[in-house]
């Protein structure tokens, strides 16, 4: 639909207007997603403000510039429709309808000029002379179709998070598949600390977190902070999703947004939010309810034994002492004033608390949602601006509250007294990670400039390893790197694969080249405490352990050995665990750091054919001369600070070049 209005080029205009640092992704995402057609219909409107908008404001365009973008879009396609439907008339064969119910076609005299004669109707399977029945299973067909709505429903739709609402209804299926009813009571003993190691988190095409490890201690406050746009909002959603590893005895309340509308009063309301609560109640009034009937007597008609009946008789007043039980445990007699004594302290006047939540504004049930996860005390309470919509007064009561909290809470907040007085540690999200501090802002701020100071002594103290390099690499480059110990050949393999940068100048990298390193400390790559099988599915999952164990066969890493625990592998076994990795990375270019050490001969000789038959590209440090001359075709000198082509005929050459410097 966008080819017929816009070409991509123009859509990329009006993006860059907008987002002047939208990169290609974000234009072909738009421009694809705007391009089915099927995702339009009569809610453009939502398209464009649901999807497009979303993705413009997290590519960090401004509120006016986005909204301009937007109207204009909208505009357009509106424009678009009408064309379209002016040129559908009555008449028109090119458009194609689906139609409400199957329709057997000998059975459908309308669709025949001549199939009615006066009143009479014909039945034109009469006419044909047989009858034939229908092939068409019509049950699995509807079946189908209600399929292909719903697909289609859930294409277009805005993805929600269903778990970042406080949802009144006890059976939505999206809620309780990630917050099911827990029974608080018995996860009391459990431990209830989050710990989450090297996960990463995108949306819309944007790296939020990459390699990020999140530790948050039970009963600790955190204040979570970071520039606009840095991607806070996400982490919390992401956690309150559970879409990383929370396990799921912790209960998690996450405070983004306003509570729905509804003729409960706001009193209730809070009370609801408690569903374990509210289903020991349910439960207490059932079993109340059957106790009261059996102490009227077995019913004549009751065709159970007497022993059947009074085993049910003990079993329910054993169930109903339970709940008792545990309506004691949690407090269940002063449910009502904690909720009355919340929603003052948020501002609530007491003749408010039987108002319907209807009643009440956008900020007012803003003011309910919190009320309701304070009052439920998830294990980890996530909020999201919290003292955005509130005054002072209430802000000062929930200060005072939260320093009270006996659970884990992080919280993101641009409040800088907030923060001071409530939060016991601060995560700093920068930089596609998080860094942690002790202490409220304030301390963090100060710790913070500290290490900047530091970092930036020490930056000033270091002596620069290469300077004014100038190089390029192709597919079927065979590169060797030559030089004296120290000179920084190993730091030039980390600037070609990025994991260092330059201070200055620029290292361009095709957006989908794959790089492979073999480090010269490559036991530091391997998890040694797992055999190489799980360690292989750790990192590159999507296999069978035979596919993995195959591929370690090719590696010499046979029968029983990929099962062995990797600390218990000689050297060289190591080393062709780690060029077993390589293998699986596919890559376009092998970046080998001393790759011969701890191989034997056979070993380094199946390398050098190996190499011989790769056919990407492949730079390598090593001492081995043997290895270098059969591998190599380039030599780089790297020496004096310096990183340079030799000029030389290979090895041998380079050998001479040495031994004239008298080195």
């Amino acid at each position: 639909m966008v080819a017929a209005i816009l070409s991509k080029d123009e859509l990329a205009k009006l993006v860059r207007g907008c987002v002047p640092d939208a990169d290609d992704a974000i234009i072909d995402y738009l421009a694809g997603y705007l391009d089915d057609s099927s995702a339009f219909g009569d809610d453009d409107d939502d398209v464009i403000n649901d999807f497009v908008r979303p993705m413009l404001e997290t590519a960090g365009g401004e509120d006016g510039a986005v909204d301009r973008l937007c109207s204009r879009l909208q505009g357009l396609f509106e424009s678009q429709s009408k064309n379209t439907s002016a040129g559908q008339g009555e008449g028109s064969s090119g458009v194609a309808k689906l139609l409400e119910k199957p329709v057997h076609m000998l059975s459908q005299d309308a669709l025949s000029a001549t199939a009615k004669i006066g009143s009479r109707s014909v039945d034109l399977e009469a006419v044909s002379g047989r009858r034939v029945l229908s092939q068409v299973d019509t049950r699995r067909l509807e079946k189908a179709e209600a399929k292909i709505a719903a697909k289609r429903e859930r294409r277009s739709a805005r993805v929600e998070y269903a778990a970042s609402k406080l949802l009144e209804k006890k059976d939505d299926e999206d809620y309780m598949a990630v917050n099911p009813i827990l029974d608080y009571t018995s996860t009391r003993g459990k431990l209830k600390d989050v710990k989450l190691e090297n996960f990463d988190i995108s949306f819309a095409g944007k790296r939020i977190l990459t390699n990020a490890n999140l530790t948050l201690a039970f009963g600790r406050r955190y204040g979570l902070v970071g520039r606009n746009g840095i991607g806070k909002s996400t982490l919390l959603r992401t956690l309150s999703k559970r879409e990383l590893n929370v396990p799921t005895h912790i209960s998690i309340l996450h405070v983004e947004q306003e509570m729905a509308g509804s003729d409960t009063p706001a009193l209730q309301a809070v009370l609801q939010a408690d569903q374990w609560r509210e289903y020991l109640l349910v439960e207490e009034k059932r079993l109340n309810a059957l106790t009261i009937e059996m102490e009227k007597g077995q019913p004549e008609d009751d065709d159970r034994t007497k022993e059947e009946f009074e085993g049910e008789r003990d079993k329910v007043m054993a169930d109903l002492k339970d709940v008792y039980s545990k309506l004691e445990a949690i407090e269940s007699d002063k449910a009502e004033s904690r909720a009355s004594s919340i929603l003052s302290g948020l501002g609530f006047a007491p003749d408010q608390h039987q108002n319907p939540t209807r009643s009440f504004s956008g900020g007012w049930r803003m003011r309910l949602a919190l009320a309701r996860a304070l009052f439920n005390k998830p294990d980890l309470l996530l909020l999201d601006e919290p003292t955005n919509m509130l005054d002072i007064p209430a802000v000062i009561w929930l200060e005072n509250y939260l320093k009270s909290w006996p659970n884990t809470l992080l919280v993101v907040s641009h409040d800088r007294e907030f923060l001071d007085e409530v939060a016991t540690d601060i995560l700093y999200q920068h930089s596609e990670t998080l860094d942690y501090y002790k202490g409220n802002f304030t301390q963090f701020h100060t710790t913070k400039a500290e290490r900047h100071k530091n970092q930036l002594r020490e930056f000033e103290n270091q002596r620069i390893i290469l300077n004014n390099i100038y190089l390029d690499m192709q597919m079927d480059s065979r590169i060797a790197v030559v030089g004296p110990n120290g000179a920084g050949k190993s730091t030039m393999l980390k600037l070609l694969t990025g994991k260092l940068e330059p201070q200055k100048g620029l290292v361009h990298r095709h957006g989908r080249l794959r790089f492979a390193l073999f480090s010269q400390h490559h036991v530091d790559q391997l998890d040694v405490s797992l055999t190489s099988v799980e360690f292989m599915a750790k990192n590159w999952p999507g296999k069978s352990d035979e596919e993995y164990r195959r591929q370690l066969g090719a590696f010499g890493i046979t029968g029983m050995v990929g099962l062995q625990q990797i600390a218990t592998l000689s050297g060289g076994q190591k080393s062709r665990v780690a060029f077993a990795c390589l293998g699986l990375q596919n890559p376009h270019f092998l970046i080998l750091d001393e790759p011969t050490n701890h191989l034997d001969m056979d070993s380094i000789d199946a390398l050098t054919n190996a190499l011989s038959l790769f056919k990407g590209g492949v730079v390598v440090v090593s001492h081995d001369e043997r290895f270098i001359r059969a591998v190599c075709n380039e030599l780089w000198v790297c020496e004096s600070g310096t990183l340079k082509k030799f000029q030389g005929e290979g090895i041998a050459e380079y050998k001479e070049y040495v031994l004239s410097k008298g080195l």
